[in-house]
């Protein structure tokens, strides 16, 4: 008899897992291999089931007790003071086939005398789970008169038990057949695979056009059935019959948008309505090689739709000798052939419209530096007029007068001296004209910079210099240049070179754009000063400009810029 926990005073919950495991105990007596010492070991345990005794640890002097760890997941556990492992519950190979725990013995104090062990339980699937399909219904289809063994899909079905064993093995078989005619087997399903196909029998639309079959899949113990609709469609072997040999012709304007439809056509299929025996594709089969025309299908009616698909032109094609044909995408059965019927004839006739002129190019863009001399031919564009007729060229938008066209040749040429820091972008408009129509294209000229500006004084300056000098002072300037900058903006500062400016003023760069100015020594009278400044900028080649500087002692100091010919400006 095993005694666990509190004897004195058991629960109704202790007392009965202490009876079913007492049983389990009882039932596996004369089994030597159910008890032994603490130890690693594995056991295989079957799913399912309710509480069983696994195994019974032996105790070895000091051990008192036993402890499991792990996972354990609410089901195995261990008797304290047996040793005894067992289950509270059903174990679920679907859910978790490996359980891993660690035992230990412990002595009175709770401390380990062996272990921890590792003790792994492997659950043993059984077949608890039927076959399920992966559809609820598979609908396929037929054609008639198919050949013997033709393939009509696969049914799939799926087991939820342990993969390559005979818990999982699926066959499969047809339960039943609606209608059984023309005969009660007209379709096979290979048991292992799954795939349905037609016997020996030919089926045929007008006898039955829908079968319902009952498909079975079983595995040793469980079985499940699904519904399969097969439907039979018809075969090919009707060609589509135009109703006119010959719809004449037709006279449109060149100038006809396209989209728009300039014939309706039709022709009529005997096979099976709303199947790809009976819809009618319709296709130029000669005359148009340019693919001009395209031709849509009513999917209801049939009825053929003739529209312009590209521009139309009478200089080009005025005329267009059109063959029609009328086929199916379901391929014709063989011994069935399309023929004459299946042909129309059609005449467009293209008429002259008095057109603009046509440019080569609807934007012509080029790049030139703004320092070519004037009367540089620029570019050339070109236009053509449809019908022949002589074209003639202008400029508009104009408006900085920057060019000039030759009304003949379209050849442009600068007017004048181009600028890049006015507009570094220049578009106009070209016209070309005829006698009652024109058309524009566009001109735009990218200017290239050429250093041309000599650096200056980025603003104004108001400074202070209050006498007597006491040491320190400077005022910050700025330079900046109008030309591009392809990069980081590099000046240098310098004062003039003259014997009174170099031994009273210095300048000391601060960054790429700015200095200081400020006085070397203190001994200033109090008036005026004029302080000669020079700028450089890094461009190719590098410019200079010059500044005056006008600096007031004890007064406020106004700045003046001086450019390069000697005149002041003072803001």
């Amino acid at each position: 008899m095993f005694v666990c926990g509190d004897s004195e005073h058991p629960s109704a919950a202790f007392l009965h897992l202490f009876l079913s495991l007492s049983q389990a105990m009882c039932q596996n007596l004369g089994d030597l291999h159910v008890t032994g010492p603490l130890k690693d070991m594995n056991f295989s345990v079957p799913e399912g089931g309710a509480v069983r005794f696994i195994y019974q640890f032996t105790s070895e002097p000091p051990a008192m007790s036993f402890r499991a760890t792990g996972e354990k997941d609410g089901i195995i556990d261990i008797v304290p003071k047996t040793g005894v492992l067992y289950l509270n519950g059903s174990l679920d190979w679907e859910t978790k086939a490996v359980h891993r725990l660690q035992v230990e013995s412990l002595d009175e104090e709770g401390n380990t005398v062996k272990g921890p062990y590792a003790v792994t339980i492997y659950v043993e699937d059984i077949n608890d789970n039927p076959p399920e399909f992966d559809q609820t219904k598979y609908t396929g289809v037929v054609r008639q008169n198919s050949r013997p063994g033709s393939n009509i899909g696969t049914i799939l079905a799926t087991d939820r038990d342990e993969e390559d064993t005979l818990n999982s093995r699926l066959q499969f078989k047809i339960e039943s057949q609606v209608p059984n005619v023309p005969a009660s087997n007209l379709f096979l399903i290979q048991q292992d695979t799954g795939i349905l196909q037609l016997t020996g029998h030919s089926l045929n639309k007008r006898i039955a056009p829908n079968y319902s079959l009952k498909v079975l899949v079983t595995d040793a113990v469980f079985q499940t059935i699904c519904d399969v609709q097969i439907h039979v469609i018809d075969i090919n072997d009707q060609i589509p019959i135009f109703e006119k040999s010959d719809y004449h012709n037709v006279t449109v304007a060149e100038d006809l948008p396209v989209g728009t439809v300039i014939l309706e056509i039709q022709a009529t299929d005997g096979d099976e309505p709303g199947t790809g025996s009976s819809y009618i594709i319709y296709q130029m089969k000669e005359g148009d090689p340019k693919n001009t025309f395209i031709i849509e299908t009513d999917s209801e009616t049939n009825r053929g739709f003739v529209r312009i698909h590209k521009a139309l032109d009478f200089e080009t094609v005025p005329v267009y000798n059109l063959v029609i044909n009328a086929t199916n995408p379901e391929p014709l059965v063989a011994g069935v052939q399309y023929n004459s019927s299946s042909l129309t004839l059609f005449k467009v006739f293209v008429t002259d419209v008095d057109e603009p002129p046509v440019f080569h190019e609807t934007i012509y863009k080029q790049e030139v530096s703004e320092d070519i001399p004037v009367n540089t031919l620029v570019m050339t564009v070109e236009a053509y007029d449809p019908e022949g007729d002589t074209v003639r060229y202008s400029l508009e938008g104009d408006v900085r007068k920057w060019l000039r066209i030759d009304s003949t040749t379209g050849q442009v040429y600068t007017a004048s001296t181009l600028d890049r820091e006015q507009k570094a972008t220049y578009t106009v408009n070209v016209v070309a004209s005829e006698l009652t129509q024109k058309s524009k294209a566009t001109l735009i000229l990218q200017l290239l910079d050429v250093n041309d500006n000599p650096p200056q004084l980025g603003m104004d300056y108001t400074l202070f210099f209050c006498h007597p000098l006491s040491g320190g002072e400077r005022a910050l300037i700025q330079a900046t240049d109008a030309d591009e900058q392809h990069y980081y903006s590099t000046f240098t500062f310098s004062v003039a070179d003259d014997t009174n400016t170099r031994s009273s003023w210095e300048i000391s760069k601060v960054n790429a754009t700015h200095a200081y100015l400020s006085p070397k020594h203190a001994n200033f009278e109090e008036k005026v000063y004029n302080i000669p400044v020079i700028i450089n900028d890094n461009g190719k080649p590098p410019l200079e400009g010059k500044v005056n500087l006008e600096g007031i002692l004890c007064t406020e100091l106004f700045t003046s810029r001086q450019d390069k010919t000697g005149q002041d400006r003072t803001e």
